[in-house]
């Protein structure tokens, strides 16, 4: 039975290869039956013809091309009922229906056209059908044989392009379809150029009418066609011969092709240059951008009118989308550009256009892009981005002739415009202007150097913060694309110019340039560090003097050197202020009022730079002056400046997490060391507060001699003076016996017993026990306390002794005797639930001392 299951598939395979495998008489009939059945009204039997169909056409493949002809054809029948509808896409939307496809001419013209004039039925029912049918075809679309695209036309005469010019003709809005039917259309189109564009026997002339289509469906009305449009121009628009390659570029420019010329150009060329185009077309992309209250910070790859589509209709237009290369290359960590609307994959049809058809459509673009640039709308200010980004990114011939004739003017113009709203979509239109070329993105755009340049010059005299922030928010957008390996020495002379710039405004009188110049810090220290480290950094060999260059070549050491000057002049006006002594007084110690302000604003700036460098991803690069700041950052977490103090505590908790490795976590060790010992009460507590992540984090890296340093710096802390210190160490010392060194946590149990046992003895001598100081018999209470709490819900051997000798202090005075209540009643909730077991690992006189320690009494009897 084997033998011969395997000889009839394989002449039925030979049959199909060899195209004569035809039905009989007898088949045909039962097929044209079944087709009948098909329609039926009922849906069970429907469905029942439906699988019988799709049996036959699996076993005779020459029958498929009559059942998609058949049931195609009906659906253009304007009085079709509903159960035809649906019986008919129950049939093609089958996967045996859709490969046929891809090889059968007349029965893709006849599927495709079919569906295309269905928008007439007025079922609801059906037209849901129909919608889902060409979905599925257009999320199962995996190309076209070359049979379909060349060959003589076919008795009917339909062929590929004739096929193009019909849909073609049913995809503009003027035609009477429903918009829906417009956007199938569309999408046709589109899939049908993807499939022939690379096939030599497609004419150039199709490819050209289908790209002028979209190019001129970029001003549609319908928001979805527009969407379509951009995907469509983005995969067609690939030639680009007016683009100065990298080698061409070696030799100047002159040393292109003459006359380049595109397959594209002529027909892109007689609709850019139509009278109003770009106006038009910047003004129905500008409708893209919905901005509101609620949704300023929408994301990039999804825009602002699909969120109003179906499912359908996203089906239709969004699936080349998600497929798209991302833009930026590294994750936008500055808080700065995180709300714009900036769409990479507008900026990339006008960057194509222009590498497509060349000056011409720059011409053609100038005078409405200078249009929207000085428009008052967000939403014009952020499609002129997007144009004026795809422009500066084009690199073709011409372009920098056109700059310093126009472009750069018309930046200094964005630069010095007043508004505030559209910066951060300029911004990553700056920042697009400068993203990297080539498969490693290392290739400097041709016009990089020339926005830096222009970006450099300073502004005047007179001039808004709202400007400065914005220059300062530009550079570090462009400085972010630019690839520290192999940076040549004239970007690493801006670095180094703009550093020291930068360091000379940090104690600028506005909160918004501080936190532009923080992040441009970050981004320029980066970028030197990083060039450095590839053996990049040739700028010592420039011939700038050394005393004009000196503040910023020694960045690192300058930053931590007025840091720690800085803390304690900040701490004293702090100090000064919560004593509210005079400024008159103030003065004449030396510590003026305007002087403490600059002070206080120039560490803010530090902040946002320690901030933005933790968030970039790029402080594995500055983490030994990252370790020198967490002086200052713990320093001034409680200070009379508010700002100062949140911006220090958001730098605070970045840095805590922060794993430190060796040299840099010998050094850090050392810092908190030293400010455990700090005279500042609120930094020794802050401190503590650092440790408990700090310990979590290097547990496994630190050495026995760091992590006993580390632990004998908190068990001093538990006789501090500031009784807030003590009960923090105490803390902090039961997180630490959670999980830290074994040998550690038994020594310092051992020694937290003992020495509140010895001083349960010295009890019979009241003389002897008052002479101590409160502090030292409150650190022997808070590490027993630490020890007793370190076990939250077991019941270890050595903890019932514990535990009594804790509720033996229950008499202390106030507040040795509430840190003995609360320390007794926590250990108490946390060991109710298995209260009935763990009571036998204790004495009755061990239960009578706890008992001893609360009114309910008979809790534990």
């Amino acid at each position: 039975m084997h033998n011969t299951w395997r000889s009839s598939q394989s002449s039925f395979h030979l049959s199909r290869m060899s195209g004569n495998m035809f039905p009989s008489d007898q088949v045909t009939l039962l097929m044209d039956d079944l087709l009948c059945l098909s329609l039926h009204g009922y849906e069970t039997v429907r469905r029942l013809a439906a699988k019988s169909i799709l049996k036959m056409m699996k076993r005779w493949p020459s029958t498929i091309s009559k059942c998609v002809l058949t049931l195609a054809e009906k659906f253009r029948n304007p009085s079709l009922p509903e159960n035809v509808v649906l019986g008919s896409c129950a049939v093609l939307s089958s996967q045996t229906v859709l490969k046929r496809l891809t090889t059968d001419r007349k029965a893709l013209s006849s599927f495709l056209l079919g569906i295309l004039y269905s928008s007439h039925n007025e079922s609801q029912k059906a037209q849901k059908a129909i919608t889902e049918l060409f979905v599925k075809y257009n999320i199962h679309f995996a190309g076209l044989s070359r049979s379909i695209f060349g060959g003589p036309s076919q008795a009917d005469g339909t062929d590929f392009a004739g096929l193009v010019a019909e849909i073609g003709s049913m995809s503009f809005e003027t035609s009477n379809l429903h918009w829906r039917y417009n956007l199938m259309a569309n999408r046709v189109l589109l899939l049908l150029a993807m499939a022939s564009r690379n096939d030599p026997n497609v004419p150039a002339k199709v490819l050209s009418q289908i790209a002028g289509h979209f190019l001129k469906n970029l001003k549609s009305q319908l928001p979805q066609s527009r969407l379509l449009a951009i995907s469509a121009l983005n995969t067609l628009l690939k030639e680009s011969p007016h683009k100065i390659s990298a080698e061409n570029r070696v030799h100047g420019q002159g040393s292109l092709q003459a006359d380049p010329k595109s397959s594209l150009e002529e027909a892109l060329s007689s609709i850019f240059q139509e009278e109003g185009f770009f106006s038009d077309t910047l003004n129905s992309l500008s409708h893209v951008h919905i901005i509101t209250d609620m949704d300023t910070g929408s994301s990039r790859g999804h825009y602002g009118s699909s969120s109003l589509q179906s499912f359908a209709d996203k089906s239709i237009t969004r699936f080349y989308f998600d497929f798209s290369a991302s833009w930026p290359r590294t994750p936008s960590w500055i808080s700065l550009f995180g709300s714009d609307t900036f769409y990479s994959n507008f900026a990339r049809i006008f960057k194509r256009l222009i590498q497509e058809c060349g000056m011409p459509v720059l011409l053609a673009l100038k005078n409405a892009l200078e249009e929207f640039v000085d428009a008052k709308e967000r939403s014009k200010q952020c499609v002129a981005a997007e144009a004026f980004a795809g422009v500066l990114h084009s690199d073709v011939l011409g372009v920098s002739e056109a700059w310093d004739s126009w472009m750069m003017v018309q930046l200094q113009n964005i630069i010095h415009a007043p508004s505030v709203e559209s910066i951060p979509e300029w911004a990553a239109s700056i920042r697009y202007a400068a993203t990297g070329k080539g498969k490693s993105g290392t290739r400097a755009p041709l016009l990089r150097h020339k926005v830096i340049d222009c970006l450099m010059k300073p502004l005047p005299q007179i001039v808004a913060t709202s400007v400065v922030a914005k220059r300062y928010t530009f550079l570090s957008a462009i400085l972010i694309e630019v690839s520290p390996v192999g940076m040549p020495e004239s970007e690493i002379l801006v670095h180094y110019n703009l550093l020291d710039e930068l360091l000379s405004n940090m104690s600028h009188s506005s909160a918004q340039v501080r936190e532009a110049i923080g992040v441009a810090l970050s981004v320029l220290c980066s970028n030197l560090r990083l060039c450095a480290s590839f053996g990049n950094d040739h700028s010592n060999e420039s011939g700038a003097s050394n005393a004009d260059i000196t503040p910023a070549r020694s960045w690192d050491r300058y930053l931590v050197k007025r840091a720690s000057e800085l803390v304690t002049k900040i701490q004293n006006v702090s100090a000064s202020e919560a004593l509210e002594i005079p400024k008159e007084k103030l003065s004449e110690n030396g510590m003026s009022s305007d002087h403490s302000k600059d002070d206080i604003k120039w560490m803010e700036t530090l902040f946002h730079f320690i901030i933005s460098s933790l968030k970039s991803g790029r402080s594995s690069v500055l983490l030994d002056v990252l370790v020198e700041l967490l002086y200052p950052v713990i320093s001034l977490q409680e200070t009379s400046n508010k700002d100062l103090s949140n911006l220090a505590k958001a730098a605070f908790e970045l840095l805590k997490w922060r794993v430190t490795r060796e040299p840099h976590l010998r050094k850090a060790v050392s810092i908190i060391l030293s400010l455990a010992n700090d005279p500042n009460w609120r930094t020794r507590s802050a401190t503590l507060t650092f440790l408990r992540s700090f310990m979590y984090r290097h547990d496994f890296i630190l050495s026995n001699m760091d992590k006993q340093h580390i632990w004998l710096a908190v068990e001093k802390l538990l006789i501090d003076s500031q009784l807030e210190v003590r009960e923090h160490a105490a803390a902090v010392l039961a997180g630490l016996m959670k999980g830290g060194d074994k040998d550690l946590v038994e020594d310092f149990r051992r020694r937290a017993y003992e020495q509140a046992a010895a001083l349960i003895k010295k009890r019979k001598h009241r003389s002897t026990v008052s002479a101590l100081p409160v502090a030292s018999v409150h650190g022997s209470i808070l590490a027993l306390a630490a020890c007793v709490l370190s076990i939250p819900y077991d019941m270890p051997s050595w903890l019932p002794e514990h535990v009594t000798l804790l509720a033996r202090f229950v008499s202390e005075p106030s507040p040795l005797k509430s840190t003995v209540t609360k320390a007794i009643a926590e250990f108490r909730r946390t060991h109710a639930d298995t209260w009935n077991v763990h009571k036998d690992s204790f004495t009755e006189e061990q239960l009578e001392v706890l008992a001893d320690t609360s009114s309910s009494s008979s809790y534990f009897a």
